[in-house]
């Protein structure tokens, strides 16, 4: 019989690369507040909530606001970037990605989202990947952001599924850490020199074989 396995996924920079459109939308409020961001100050942002990036970016321009400030342009960014994901598909998928799907749905495993992104359900349906998923919890199921370990825990806990036998999948060292404390298996995808706590690590998914995620479920 075969084992399972919870395989859970972060969503920017892991399956699609909204990473960019989010840097775009923050880099484009930033401008409007007279700040500079750059794609260094965005590595800042990888993994971590809306309101704590808008603290970030507002701490670079030593800015003080209301929470009615805060909240206006929370609101402001969140509409720049949905404009930018409007006309997203499948094609916007990260090399190899559905590869790794396919094969851990053939191979009847469990597969979750675990993502700060409030975005995340409409950008799987926009993408036609919604039907992989065995459960999705983003931004708005979650109080606690990376590197807390909640949206893992909560992830493997709708699938039924110990911490110990899910594999985390991530692009931040937020998300790595977040595994890390959670005792799951922690997958690198990226800059391992960034990612240098990760139990594995990948440049993409393009360089992870069936026989490696084999080793995974049959661990």
């Amino acid at each position: 019989m075969t084992n399972k396995k919870a395989f859970i996924f972060d969503l920017d920079g892991v399956i699609v690369d909204t990473a960019r459109y989010h840097f775009l939308a923050w880099q484009k409020l930033a401008q409007q507040l007279g700040i500079e961001f750059t794609p260094e100050h965005n590595e800042h942002l990888k993994g971590v909530s809306r309101v704590r990036s808008l603290e970030i970016i507002l701490n670079l321009g030593n800015i003080q606001a209301s929470q009615e400030e805060k909240d206006k342009w929370l609101f402001d960014k969140n509409e720049l970037y949905l404009s930018y994901i409007v006309d997203m598909d499948q094609s916007e998928l990260l090399p190899g990605v559905l590869d790794v799907l396919k094969f851990l749905k053939a191979n009847n495993q469990y597969i979750a989202l675990g993502s700060a992104s409030k975005n995340a359900r409409p950008i799987l349906e926009k993408t036609d990947i919604m039907q992989y998923f065995d459960a999705v919890v983003d931004g708005n199921d979650v109080t606690n952001a990376k590197p807390d370990p909640e949206v893992f825990l909560r992830a493997c806990q709708l699938v039924f599924v110990a911490p110990d036998d899910s594999i985390v999948f991530e692009d931040s060292l937020a998300g790595i850490q977040a595994a890390n404390s959670a005792r799951m298996k922690s997958i690198g995808i990226g800059d391992k020199e960034i990612l240098h706590e990760a139990e594995f690590n990948f440049p993409n998914f393009t360089r992870i074989n069936e026989q490696f995620l084999r080793s995974l479920i049959d661990a």
